[in-house]
């Protein structure tokens, strides 16, 4: 678990990389920056960790490049205490990132293999989600719903309804949508019945896997 002044220095440079793409939420680049992202990849990889790109981990899926990790953070406006629903846990990059920021972090993973390994090793790091469920993303956490932020790290062909459900007034819901590449989208739940939509370009993500192994 070694996190070496050359890989923090290399963290440092794609903290900057990320800030000169866009980024602005100096909380969201501390996190970037708090976080050794070498530990979550395959040791093949190590030396890649701190390029802005996705590379691949277990179960075919992949850890998303750092640009992506923070754009998505930076639209769901985490604050200290919020209840955040993380679709597709992953390496556990970006439950380690809404962790950093203080949130309650509730999520969910579809590959067992995956799930297993990361509860154990989100736990070696230090960080310590609220819940972390084997199951189907598609479906939410409805037991422990109103969720103020709902993020999805995969692809999704549409939304689904069970999300938008379980979003409370005032939250927040970033998912990408979308088929062979994604487009970033933003809802936002102005009251019981009313959902605001905005969108932010075009993403690549593995796809959210419903109901499968």
């Amino acid at each position: 678990m070694e996190d070496s002044y050359r890989q923090q220095g290399k963290r440092k440079l794609l903290v900057e990389l990320i800030r000169e793409k866009g980024i602005k939420d100096e909380k969201v680049l501390s996190a970037i920056n708090a976080i050794p992202r070498h530990l979550f990849m395959d040791s093949s990889f190590e030396d890649h960790a701190y390029q802005d790109k996705a590379f691949p981990i277990a179960a075919g899926q992949t850890i998303s490049q750092p640009y992506t990790v923070a754009f998505q953070t930076e639209l769901l406006q985490v604050r200290p205490g919020d209840l955040v629903l993380e679709v597709g846990t992953g390496s556990g990059y970006q439950a380690a990132v809404l962790c950093e920021l203080g949130a309650k972090v509730y999520t969910i993973e579809r590959q067992q293999k995956l799930y297993k390994r990361t509860k154990n090793f989100l736990h070696q790091l230090g960080y310590r989600p609220k819940f972390m469920s084997f199951g189907d993303g598609y479906k939410g956490l409805p037991e422990y719903a109103p969720f103020d932020k709902i993020i999805v790290t995969a692809g999704a062909p549409f939304i689904p309804k069970p999300l938008l459900s379980q979003l409370k007034v005032g939250g927040r819901l970033v998912i990408p949508v979308g088929e062979e590449s994604q487009i970033m989208t933003l809802i936002k739940r102005t009251s019981p019945t009313k959902f605001q939509k905005e969108t932010f370009g075009e993403f690549r993500f593995v796809p959210l896997l419903e109901d499968k192994n």
